[in-house]
């Protein structure tokens, strides 16, 4: 898939890779909801939840069936419509999305 996007004109590759953050952040908030009750079960604070940014990647890269490249990609491209935060090697979802 990546000789495809690559041969595609900017326009049609950059929707390609927008027409995943639906799923995407869909994948991103059961990736934190499961964190979240992580903590609670364990008695901390649920605000510490956050997703490694690697695990995200490769999450969705398995469950979309796409490359690692373009899973960095989406991610990036969230992070850049300002859709999620990094905060070091870690992602979350900003208040209000999704």
């Amino acid at each position: 898939m990546n000789q495809q996007l690559k041969r595609l004109p900017d326009f049609k590759q950059i929707q390609a890779v927008q027409s995943w953050y639906e799923p995407a952040l869909e994948l991103l908030n059961k990736l934190l909801e499961r964190n979240k009750a992580n903590l609670r079960r364990r008695g901390y604070s649920e605000e510490n939840a956050a997703i490694t940014r690697e695990e995200f990647r490769q999450q969705l890269a398995r469950r979309g069936r796409i490359t690692l490249y373009l899973a960095g990609e989406i991610e990036t491209s969230l992070y850049n419509a300002q859709m999620v935060e990094f905060m070091g090697g870690y992602i979350r979802p900003k208040v209000g999305e999704l």
